[in-house]
């Protein structure tokens, strides 16, 4: 069974969720707030990859594993991370615009990022890697853009049924993220009981490290206890089913091997982040 039949629905659900929690405030805060926004932006884009490929390389990993490794890092959080950052009384505007700038913008970030990668990783290794990037950035517009987008439209012509839809499909949305993870480790369970040790430290070591240097730049902006946890939930969530899209997609890599990295990304992003969200209530 191809998996990209469970996870492109998933995946539309979650950006038209967050098409629906977009306003013109959340943009408007850009020029409230610039500065958190601006070193959020960087943490979300430029950081993360660093760190993933600083991870990949320096654990060398498989290039189908380094690829999808690189990959989660380049797909920025979804509504999810507006959750994390209410629990943990963060600043929810600052978050569903950080989330929303990043989606956009990482729909052309991803496909030059994914390049350079590919091109390091086939030097490596010896092993040619192709991405298409047209087809890539088509599809990043479809699954991404063009859902929210609509739920954006809702929320501002039918505000009250947009509200309805947006409570149904958020309490069905991460249901069905943790189904494609178990469909994920039935299909490939072989693989990732081989692979775990390395894999899960992998996905480890780029939360806690994304967690921590968003940490650090947070404090060189002398930002709120409020704002730097936001940056640190934004920076440390990545949308692991745009990554699995991509990866399984047979109109790019057509590889569930490079989905792996995501799959067990999203596993352990949740249980450290409910960790990290637990102390701080706990703190407060």
């Amino acid at each position: 069974m191809n998996t990209i039949w469970i996870v492109m629905p998933i995946l539309v659900i979650l950006m038209f969720l967050l098409g629906i929690d977009l306003n013109k405030k959340a943009f408007s805060d850009v020029a409230c707030n610039p500065k958190a926004v601006l070193l959020g932006m960087v943490g979300q884009i430029a950081l993360l990859p660093l760190i993933a490929f600083a991870v990949a390389w320096t654990l060398k990993l498989s290039p189908l594993y380094f690829m999808g490794l690189v990959l989660v890092a380049c797909c920025p959080g979804g509504s999810s991370s507006n959750v994390f950052s209410m629990l943990a009384k963060g600043d929810v505007a600052l978050s569903v615009t950080l989330t929303a700038l990043s989606s956009i913008i990482t729909l052309f970030t991803l496909p030059v990022i994914m390049e350079f990668v590919s091109e390091a990783v086939s030097d490596i290794s010896g092993i040619e890697i192709n991405l298409p990037v047209g087809k890539l950035l088509i599809q990043n517009i479809v699954l991404i853009f063009v859902p929210m987008f609509a739920g954006s439209l809702l929320k501002h012509y039918l505000p009250e049924r947009a509200s309805q839809i947006s409570k149904v499909l958020g309490k069905i949305a991460f249901p069905a993220l943790m189904i494609l993870a178990l469909v994920f480790f039935l299909q490939y369970r072989a693989e990732i009981a081989d692979n775990f040790t390395v894999l899960g430290l992998s996905a480890t070591l780029l939360i806690l490290l994304a967690m921590v240097c968003s940490s650090g730049l947070s404090h060189i902006g002398g930002f709120s206890n409020t704002v730097r946890r936001t940056i640190v939930i934004e920076v440390g969530m990545q949308n692991a089913a745009q990554a699995i899209a991509i990866a399984s997609s047979p109109f790019i890599f057509n590889s569930g091997e490079m989905a792996l990295p995501a799959i067990i990304y999203a596993l352990l992003m949740n249980v450290i982040l409910l960790i990290y969200v637990y102390f701080i209530r706990l703190k407060n």
